[in-house]
């Protein structure tokens, strides 16, 4: 329930995910979230997106944003898919250790059966052990 798109900064990642939301927007049966860090996309967004600008809201730190996260997850049970950019940014996770992040995405994503597809501004051997499995794509 959980798909990486990884790779240093500047390599495309975000362009991979609005690709993908606006491929998935049209066989979608659900809601669809974007996350990100300001309203620059809004534009590249299909207008049956839901765009959500994080700076928006008080969080400080890791902690508070999985429980913005699951505010939303609480506040509508059709969502099927969540896109977080710039996931370390968001997350306030930049020069930390996002492992148990990860693990609280898997968790949020199985018992929510929704699917979190986050892009991290990190190349893949930098990756903690608990991320590898879920990358999909690797810049």
């Amino acid at each position: 329930m959980v798909q990486l798109i990884v790779g240093v900064k500047g390599k495309g990642k975000t362009k991979h995910l609005l690709d993908k939301v606006n491929a998935e927007i049209r066989q979608a049966n659900g809601n669809i979230v974007y996350v990100d860090k300001n309203i620059r996309h809004m534009h590249d967004l299909s207008n049956k997106v839901r765009l959500i600008n994080v700076k928006d809201y008080p969080i400080g730190n890791c902690d508070e944003f999985m429980g913005f996260l699951c505010g939303i997850l609480s506040s509508d049970n059709d969502l099927e898919q969540i896109y977080l950019d710039s996931f370390l940014t968001i997350a306030g996770l930049e020069g930390k250790d996002i492992s148990e992040a990860i693990d609280k995405l898997v968790n949020l994503g199985t018992k929510f059966k929704t699917e979190f597809i986050v892009s991290i501004s990190l190349a893949e051997k930098d990756l903690p052990e608990n991320a590898k499995p879920y990358v999909v794509v690797a810049l």
